[in-house]
């Protein structure tokens, strides 16, 4: 059974920083290519950042890019967004995902099942 957990979340100020894991079970994480996402209050869930299977290409929206950094750790099936400079528009419940690169860019993003995510608030 496919699984993944979140973590890393919590209460940050405005400008500081965060470091998002993600670790998976289930499936044979090192073939597939990871996704993180994000569901802001109100909006409905968004790509944040991709990363290819053995993390050679990196992909981020406009939104995060030069402030968030995605990385892959193959030998422990983990995943991690490191978030700088943060703002509170960051302020949302992340999620992390697996599968074919044309997958995980997908935005929004089509995968059935999600896990509980882990929520990042941004506020002073």
């Amino acid at each position: 059974q496919v699984q993944f957990v979140e973590s890393g979340g919590g209460l940050v100020q405005p400008g500081g920083s965060l470091r998002l894991s993600c670790v998976a079970t289930g499936f044979l994480f090192k073939t597939f290519a990871l996704g993180w996402y994000r569901q802001r209050p109100g909006k409905e869930r968004e790509l944040v950042a991709a990363i290819t299977n053995y993390g050679a290409t990196t992909h981020y929206v406009d939104s995060v890019k030069g402030r968030f950094t995605i990385s892959k750790n193959n030998a422990e099936n983990a995943a991690y967004l490191q978030m700088n400079k943060v703002n509170p528009e960051d302020t949302a419940v992340y999620y992390c995902n697996s599968g074919r690169w044309n997958e995980v860019l997908s935005d929004p993003p089509q995968f059935e099942s999600w896990s509980q995510g882990t929520q990042v608030t941004v506020s002073s």
